[in-house]
């Protein structure tokens, strides 16, 4: 009997509706959880986190990978899946610089963006080829080296202060 080709999980197409709809909270939650009173502006969980030094931008890229992850599952093509990477990577990578990335993370919806590019997927889901599980596995070693990146920045900066405070 021949062995069946390896194929990656994915999601059943009565499932994909509350998949989305899973998604779409968590990007709210990330992203926009809490508006601002008088105002349409929210504040999620994404550009608070980010305050913490070091492990903020890294726990966000780690969150925003789920969705990557989660999209490729509902058969989303290579273009939409790296949209989605570039997206997560400018956020994580601009939330590094001290004060200027926190601004930048409340104003760069990185998640809901996604969420947009995979709707977009989602209304014509046959026009385009999904990802194969090379190109998936390549993106989620990427976004893993991003967020190990954004641990070592401000590790290493912190030992380049010390070092000149010091003199040594």
């Amino acid at each position: 009997m021949p062995q069946q080709p390896f194929r990656y999980s994915t999601i059943e197409p009565e499932a994909k509706a509350p998949t989305l709809k899973r998604l779409r909270q968590l990007a709210r939650i990330l992203d926009k959880a809490i508006v601002i009173p008088g105002t349409q502006v929210g504040i999620g969980l994404d550009p608070v986190i980010g305050l913490l030094p070091g492990v903020g931008d890294f726990l966000g890229v780690l969150l925003s990978s789920y969705i990557v992850l989660e999209a490729a599952r509902l058969g989303a093509p290579r273009s939409t899946l790296g949209r989605m990477v570039f997206n997560i990577v400018i956020d994580g990578l601009a939330g590094t610089i001290p004060l200027i990335g926190d601004f930048f993370d409340f104003a760069w919806t990185a998640n809901t963006n996604n969420i947009k590019l995979l709707e977009e997927y989602l209304k014509f889901p046959g026009a385009k080829k999904q990802a194969d599980k090379w190109f998936i596995g390549g993106v989620l070693i990427v976004l893993l080296l991003v967020a190990i990146v954004l641990v070592a920045i401000p590790v290493i900066l912190v030992r380049m202060v010390m070092s000149i405070l010091t003199g040594g």
